[in-house]
């Protein structure tokens, strides 16, 4: 049997009923089976905390986003120029990028510590764990990508003279482009989660230290919309590199 392919209107409203229907289970269901406000909210009650509490939360998204968006640069720059040297040199490949992996399997909220520990509490190791997890996914696609040239398509750029400069933009780079935008659409996510997951473990400012504090405090309405917060900070991220890849494949047939 064939799939019916969505309609436009099939294809955006569906997800914004999913959505609300999963907030009615949550406002009318959780509350009937006698689980305490203070430890679920209902969604009126987070959409309160949020009305109230706007100009908090707003203070302490700043630095969070600061350190997501600082973090997301450095890893993505970082790991876009160790893939071009393991591109390029097979010798250092072989010796280093499976010591990258192992660091890659060590889970985040083990590294936090480690990393505040060497560098202190200031805004330094939130960017360095937000970068940290920007800096695998990307160095991984992208040392993927540039590799992606065949013999066949090699041998011919040194037939027609191409240096070496050339070769990379016009063989190499191209490959690359989609794997690199599927690894920035990873990190714009994972970037707010790590600044995050470094205010976890020391910080008085930021989502990630209103987070704790909150879950201390017994503050259900706070925790719950700091959480979204941090939910839709991703999701706008995601969205930007959405439309930066969207803009550069328009360019594309232009620069061609």
């Amino acid at each position: 049997m064939i799939e019916r392919r969505l309609s436009l209107a099939e294809t955006v409203g569906l997800p914004v009923v999913g959505a609300f229907s999963l907030l009615a289970i949550w406002q009318w269901l959780v509350p009937a089976l006698g689980v305490p406000v203070y430890i679920v909210p209902t969604p009126t009650a987070v959409m309160r905390a949020f009305a109230t509490e706007w100009r908090f939360l707003l203070q302490n998204a700043v630095p969070t986003w600061y350190e997501a968006i600082l973090g997301f640069l450095l890893g993505n720059v970082l790991g876009v120029l160790m893939a071009i040297v393991f591109a390029y040199c097979s010798r250092f490949r072989a010796a280093y990028f499976p010591i990258v992996l192992l660091f890659n399997t060590i889970p985040v909220l083990a590294l936090a510590p480690i990393i505040i520990l060497i560098f202190g509490l200031g805004m330094l190791p939130k960017i360095i764990i937000a970068a940290l997890l920007c800096f695998f996914p990307t160095l991984v696609n992208m040392a993927r990508g540039l590799n992606l040239a065949t013999t066949n398509e090699l041998e011919l750029m040194h037939v027609l003279s191409a240096s070496g400069w050339e070769m990379f933009w016009r063989l190499r780079a191209p490959r690359a482009v989609p794997l690199f935008f599927a690894s920035l659409r990873i990190s714009a996510t994972t970037c707010v989660i790590g600044a995050i997951v470094g205010e976890w473990i020391g910080s008085n400012q930021g989502l990630g230290a209103v987070i704790i504090q909150s879950t201390f405090n017994y503050q259900a309405e706070r925790l719950f919309a700091a959480v979204l917060l941090a939910s839709l900070s991703g999701i706008t991220f995601f969205t930007i590199v959405a439309q930066l890849e969207r803009f550069f494949h328009r360019l594309e047939p232009q620069r061609h």
